[in-house]
């Protein structure tokens, strides 16, 4: 008898497990971003405009798993390699007697986790898990692998309900929907939102001026001393931190001078993890301690051999594809390790030449194209540059390139043109409003800066007076002073 039950176990076990991996392979990808939508709305970065750096992180970070999630879904994609993620999360009010994690005085937290499944169901519950989000909606999916219960999963995907405006009522829960429709819309006029917030960022940028000039003194002796072509950092940092930084670095110069010759010639670039960068450029992560920062410069010698298989590389794809320029545009591309852009130009590289396109020898001469890794179908930029996906598909990779390029030169015509008008406009709105400073973030491509500049030279500011100007994608006081405007601002 006990055997004939443990045989009645054993079946009931394996028709839930079963049932389980059943359903997390049917989970369809509009499904899954629609079980993630409590997430999305936790993170949109649109709720962050105030927090440019916590803005871009979730910008970065949403790139990377919009990618993740479509390689999961990619009929016979079998290379998954772990992805580390970093969000700021909003905080939710109700849910704030249950969240372990601390929250900043702004309302967000950071949370980072690393995905390392391979269905759409477990990616969505490690999600949902990892920033502390409700997972009910796909318990019915589930429930015995979270309650390490033996209740029968049920047999049908919970779909998400697009809940009632009642329901927020009754509960007093916030609307998300809602609450991101606001954020949308609010719109503020220039000289509004100048006036609102001018006397503020002239006291921060007061108050700032004495750590600019220590900041431009320390950066000038380091980069005299080690000879560096240059010192920057991946983001908007603070000046304070940034000076900071520049300390533990001279600290560093002063207690071994010998394991920084190694850097001369180079530029430095504090980031997020220590390495060398794919254009060559010293990375120095800036929650490394000095021992880790010791060993990159230790190691920089091997680099140069890496970097020589890296030109060759490049140079074997150019020549496959017809004489195309291989490039990397820090501005415009994720920043990878000199390892992981060696390893993506490798895998497309063994593409081609598994493929052997018929390329005409120089044809493609002047163009140029970027490597990505999380696209799946190849785009011309309007810079003239084309982005191709490393997995692209061989026979549409040659019809995209041979089809788009007389646009592709017509675009790089244009970019230089562009280039020089951009240039212009910059130092002409720099004399007239008297500008400490007038730049652009990376995301903000020359047309829209050539725009924003346009319109700015018809208006009368005198609030910009020996202001730092960033123009961006919206409003914000930085906590250095500097004052962010929407390139698309409205008079």
């Amino acid at each position: 008898m006990f055997c004939h039950l443990g045989a009645v176990r054993r079946c009931c076990l394996e028709k839930t497990v079963l049932q389980w991996i059943l359903q997390a392979r049917a989970l369809s990808g509009a499904e899954a971003i629609n079980a993630l939508r409590p997430f999305y709305f936790a993170v949109h970065p649109d709720f962050f405009g105030q927090h440019p750096r916590e803005r871009e992180v979730n910008e970065n970070s949403l790139k990377r798993l919009n990618g993740y999630l479509e390689n999961l879904q990619k009929p016979g994609f079998k290379t998954f390699k772990p992805t580390q993620l970093t969000f700021y999360v909003r905080e939710k009010e109700q849910n704030s007697s249950i969240v372990q994690e601390s929250f900043s005085a702004s309302g967000f937290r950071a949370v980072s986790f690393t995905l390392n499944t391979r269905d759409l169901l477990s990616t969505v519950l490690d999600i949902l898990n990892s920033c502390s989000l409700s997972t009910e909606h796909v318990q019915s999916v589930n429930a015995n692998v979270n309650s390490q219960s033996h209740k029968e999963v049920k047999g049908t995907f919970y779909r998400p309900i697009r809940w009632d405006k009642t329901y927020y009522s009754f509960t007093g829960f916030k609307d998300p929907e809602e609450e991101l429709e606001q954020a949308q819309k609010v719109e503020t006029t220039l000289i509004s939102w100048l006036d609102n917030s001018g006397k503020s960022a002239i006291k921060k940028l007061r108050n700032s001026l004495p750590l600019r000039e220590e900041l431009n003194r320390l950066k000038g002796e380091l980069t005299h001393q080690l000879q560096l072509s240059d010192i920057r950092w991946q983001r908007s940092w603070g000046i304070a931190h940034c000076c900071s930084q520049l300390h533990s670095l001279g600290r560093l110069a002063r207690q071994s001078p010998e394991v920084l010759r190694n850097v001369k010639g180079h530029t430095v670039i504090f980031t997020d993890c220590s390495g060398m960068s794919a254009t060559g450029h010293v990375m120095l992560g800036t929650m490394d301690v000095h021992h880790r920062w010791i060993k990159i410069f230790e190691r920089l010698p091997s680099y140069y051999k890496l970097q020589k298989k890296v030109l060759l590389l490049e140079d074997r794809i150019s020549h496959l594809l017809g004489g195309i320029q291989i490039t990397y545009i820090e501005e415009l591309q994720p920043l990878l390790t000199l390892e992981e852009y060696y390893t993506t130009l490798d895998a497309f590289c063994n593409r081609l030449l598994n493929s052997r396109l018929p390329f005409h020898p120089r044809s493609l001469r002047g163009l140029q194209m970027i490597l990505e890794s999380d696209r799946y179908a190849p785009s011309l930029h309007e810079l003239g540059h084309f982005n191709i996906p490393t997995v692209c598909d061989p026979a549409t990779l040659q019809w995209f390139i041979t089809t788009k390029a007389p646009q592709a030169r017509e675009n790089l015509k244009r970019k230089e043109e562009l280039t020089v008008m951009e240039k212009e406009l910059i130092h002409a709105s720099t004399e007239k409003f008297s500008l400490k400073r007038l730049y652009k973030e990376p995301s903000i491509s020359s047309a829209q800066m050539i725009d924003c500049c346009k319109r700015l030279l018809e208006e009368s500011l005198p609030y910009l007076q020996g202001m730092h100007l960033c123009i961006s994608h919206f409003y914000s006081v930085l906590q250095d002073g500097d004052l962010c405007i929407p390139w698309n601002w409205k008079s």
